[in-house]
């Protein structure tokens, strides 16, 4: 199981996002019971995830229609909420570094 910490970040974007609600709290249960121990792993479950610097791995969100990128450390079992928004928002930003902006 992973510790997703940013509850209420995922909580935030649902309703910024209502259209994507399903599909969010959706991978937000399937991750959270997941017994991947490593990227290779989670990529069994999810085959569109891609990772990226910083332990950040990308998932495409009902059909790639958005995206939602997180950090996640498998040692420590633990998820972070980074960034989610529609593919085209997707292609403006720095996965790399982009943060959560709180409102």
């Amino acid at each position: 199981m992973f510790n997703i910490i940013t509850r209420k970040t995922l909580l935030d974007y649902c309703q910024a996002y209502p259209l994507a609600e399903t599909a969010l709290l959706e991978w937000y249960h399937e991750l959270l019971n997941s017994e991947s121990r490593n990227f290779n792993e989670l990529k069994q479950t999810y085959g569109n995830a891609s990772i990226v610097a910083d332990d950040r791995v990308v998932f495409n969100i009902m059909g790639n229609k958005y995206r939602l990128v997180v950090r996640i450390v498998f040692e420590y079992r633990v998820v972070q909420v980074k960034w989610f928004g529609t593919h085209a928002d997707y292609d403006k930003i720095d996965v790399t570094t982009v943060q959560h902006k709180k409102k």
